[in-house]
């Protein structure tokens, strides 16, 4: 029983590390992550169902300038006088009856409110596809600029890591130097700082990357208990500094291409469509109709063999009815009701045309601001290369003449600070000029999920 116990506790304990392992070996790309939001952002999943209701109301809007049909129909029995079809007379008694109606109605003329109420409709669907549109790109900016914020952060930790082993290399270096009386003291207790200033980065990179990473998982609806790590995407940083950008054809891109523009657009119409429907209310409306109906009715007690007619004869021949006409309706006074219905919608009208006016500013004073970002960024991270190749070799010359005795220990930590400093310059304008791009895209109107890398 112990074997069968310890085997079992052995087989567990495999399971729950290999668990282990595959949670830490778990990878996430870039697109893996646009993919999981696109899929469980709640906003986006709303807007979708709204799409889904417009199309509902369009198909609604539309089926009502068409003929409406409905079978009515009534079975009962009444006590008191009762009408006697069959006989022409009323009698005080208690008659089962039972009628059934078709009707049928055709709208001839609204006014021409039931087309303008369906080109709303039209309008207003078209407005929720470029608004479930922009929220996809809403989503994918979002995901982009936090998992940036991760990369680089994953990027920076990666940075004060190597430092603390270089600093501690260092510090045994000078821990061995004093020892031998080859330096000062002094220089060992300085070296010991900078070993535990590098570990206080290394906490510091720590706890950015667990805060960002967990902001990351809460936008992507992912289980923040699971160990992943984010990779960098196959973007060619080189074919994205080729870019040749011109502000003009990216305003024009834009006007052309944001959805949300086209949305304020498609709102503007609709609430246009939706005054002219109100305008209808003033016209008469002509309908069509027709009825085809009939009924049955018997006097409880009345003798079978009497010459009161059955059912068949009743409902399918004596009482059968067609009633074939049109009707007019003329407005004359509401008590103002079709007026202020008017007023309301043209109101609405002229909020959204403003609202048109005001979105194509911020369209295009997004793309001016992305676009002025892209070539910053594409500055600073040419910048950066430079920066940093030569830091490095001002820190590698310093270190030479540290180890040789011909420099103070002030100009090597400077040399060192310098480096770390331009690794971190340089992290920083890598990444975000390889999303600055998205951000352009966003910011532009054509970004796409199938166009993004792994």
């Amino acid at each position: 029983m112990k074997h069968i116990v310890l085997s079992f506790f052995m087989a567990a304990l495999a399971c729950t590390a290999g668990a282990q392992q595959q949670q830490a070996d778990s990878v996430l790309t870039f697109k893996e992550a646009i993919d999981v939001a696109l899929k469980n952002n709640a906003t986006l999943i709303q807007q979708k169902n709204n799409l889904n209701l417009s199309q509902v109301n369009r198909t609604f809007r539309a089926g009502q300038l068409g003929p409406q049909a409905q079978i009515s129909g009534s079975a009962g029995r009444s006590n008191g006088n009762n009408w006697i079809q069959q006989e022409g007379r009323v009698v005080n008694a208690t008659v089962d009856a039972a009628s059934a109606t078709l009707q049928v109605s055709m709208p001839i003329f609204g006014g021409l409110s039931g087309i303008n109420t369906l080109r709303q409709a039209n309008s207003q669907l078209d407005a929720q596809m470029a608004f479930v549109k922009r929220t996809t790109q809403d989503v994918i900016n979002s995901v982009a600029t936090q998992y940036l914020q991760v990369l680089l952060d994953q990027e920076l930790l990666k940075i004060a890591q190597e430092n603390v082993a270089l600093q501690t290399a260092m510090f045994r270096q000078v821990k061995a130097q004093v020892e031998l009386g080859a330096r000062s003291p002094v220089d060992e207790f300085n070296q010991q700082a900078q070993v535990s200033n590098a570990e206080l980065r290394v906490v510091q990179a720590e706890l950015a990357l667990i805060n960002d990473k967990a902001t990351l998982f809460q936008t992507l609806m992912f289980d923040p208990t699971y160990n992943v790590r984010i990779t960098e995407p196959s973007w060619d940083v080189n074919a994205i500094t080729l870019d040749n950008l011109s502000l003009s054809e990216l305003v024009s891109t834009a006007l052309a291409n944001r959805a949300d523009l086209r949305q304020a657009e498609y709102t503007e119409r609709a609430s246009k469509f939706a005054m002219q429907s109100a305008k209808g209310n003033y016209l008469p409306s002509l309908t069509a109709f027709y009825q085809n109906g009939s009924a049955w009715n018997l006097q409880k007690g009345t003798p079978r063999d009497s010459t009161y007619r059955n059912f068949n004869d009743q409902f399918f021949t004596d009482n059968r009815r067609n009633y074939l006409g049109v009707g007019l309706t003329i407005p004359l006074f509401s008590g103002f009701q079709n007026r202020a219905f008017y007023y309301q919608s043209k109101v609405q009208f002229q909020n959204n045309q403003a609202l048109t006016k005001t979105r194509e500013i911020l369209v295009k004073g997004d793309v001016v601001r992305a676009y002025e970002n892209f070539e910053s960024v594409k500055k600073a991270y040419s910048a950066g290369m430079i920066g940093l190749e030569a830091s490095q070799m001002a820190y590698n010359l310093e270190q030479e003449r540290f180890n040789l005795g011909i420099t103070s220990f002030v100009d090597f930590a400077n040399a060192n600070r310098t480096f770390i400093q331009a690794q971190t310059d340089m992290a920083q304008a890598k990444y975000r000029f390889l999303f600055q791009k998205v951000m352009l895209d966003y910011a532009v109107g054509t970004l796409k999920p199938e166009d993004l890398p792994e």
